[in-house]
């Protein structure tokens, strides 16, 4: 009867530590594509004097979450069953100013040779029926452990900072409504969904038109360097820049 029990508490023991080993590769998966996001960020930084990259946040379902999702979808609660089915356990939601950025960062990511694409869902050009905007990829990534390499799928969000403040909201009011939102309500979402995506089509333009200027201008034309560097070009103290008529 003793020697039951301890097999018993034994097992429970081995199960509880390959679930947090199952959770640790998720997690892992997670560092392993932060750190070419900030690879990507830095490099980007330094050879185009441009950072596309705004917010990057990460997470992990918990057990419960990842159990409740697995019991709607019918399926079983094992660890194989789990990992074949649920492809958003572990999920990166990376933010962006202009929409051009998004399938530039898209791109990037999905030429890494250690990579594999799963999916990539365009819900930009496909808006979905409520108007929810994103770009959506699903990775595969190698996960070196001590004794083994695990293929851990993590989904990648990649949004404007329009398209998140919406969803963010969007999440926000059915869940206050139990997702039982009043037809007017749902109107009106899709609405300012629409004028979310006008506003980030408008800012780019403008910023499309201050880098043709920039261009224009060019740096050597750069009046304002001139004048902090009058010393190094040895100006006259009481040099002024006469406007050009």
């Amino acid at each position: 009867m003793e020697a039951s029990i301890k097999d018993d508490l034994r097992k429970l023991k081995d199960s509880k530590r390959e679930i947090m080993r199952f959770m640790m590769g998720y997690k892992f998966a997670l560092d392993e594509i932060n750190t070419k996001i900030n690879i990507l960020q830095q490099e980007f930084q330094f050879v185009h004097d441009y950072n596309p990259i705004e917010n990057v946040s990460s997470r992990v379902k918990s057990p419960e979450s990842i159990m409740k999702k697995a019991t709607k979808k019918g399926i079983e609660l094992s660890r194989s069953d789990v990992k074949k089915t649920i492809k958003d356990i572990a999920g990166i939601r990376i933010t962006c100013s202009f929409e051009t950025d998004i399938y530039r960062l898209s791109t990037m990511l999905q030429n890494q040779a250690d990579l594999k694409v799963l999916d990539v869902k365009d819900y930009i050009k496909n808006p979905k029926p409520n108007g929810y905007r994103s770009l959506h990829l699903l990775l595969v990534v190698p996960v070196f452990m001590s004794d083994r390499v695990e293929e851990v799928c993590v989904e990648v969000q990649i949004r404007t900072i329009a398209m998140d403040f919406w969803a963010s909201l969007e999440h926000k009011i059915y869940y206050k409504y139990n997702k039982e939102v009043p037809v007017d309500i749902i109107r009106e979402l899709k609405e300012s969904a629409e004028s979310a995506a006008q506003l980030d089509r408008k800012m780019e333009k403008i910023q499309l038109r201050m880098n043709k200027l920039k261009d224009q201008i060019g740096d050597d034309e750069d009046l304002s360097e001139i004048l902090i560097d009058k010393e190094r070009f040895r100006l006259p103290t009481n040099f002024t820049l006469n406007r050009m008529t």
